[in-house]
């Protein structure tokens, strides 16, 4: 199941909806909206646009406390030698982290 193309897919997607560039994506799809179809553009159209934004804003601010969370257990971990089996786990699927995590809490 981890290995399943659309996985993948939905985690850069999730990566990339972070990037200041998704921003610039956001802002040229309203240039275009007010070009094309500018008496469309009314309340439910801001309304879409502002829940776009707000959706990008929430992204981005929980990516920037992901990176800093994983940027600080990053440094734990090299200062715990013993725990060097678990430093390539963030290349793990997200499924499979899940999976791990549950093995440890049964103490497998």
């Amino acid at each position: 199941m981890a290995n399943h193309p659309v996985t993948s897919v939905l985690t850069s997607i999730g990566t990339l909806t972070s990037r200041p560039a998704a921003f610039l994506v956001l802002l040229a799809y309203a240039i275009l909206w007010m070009i094309s179809e500018r008496q469309s553009l009314d309340w439910h159209g801001a309304a879409t646009l502002f829940t776009w934004a707000m959706t990008l804003f929430i992204q981005r601010a929980e990516h920037r406390d992901t990176q800093a969370i994983h940027a600080k257990l990053d440094e734990i971990l090299r200062a715990d030698h013993a725990a060097s089996n678990i430093t390539r786990i963030d290349d793990e699927e997200p499924e499979e982290i899940e999976k791990h995590r549950h093995r440890q809490q049964r103490g497998d």
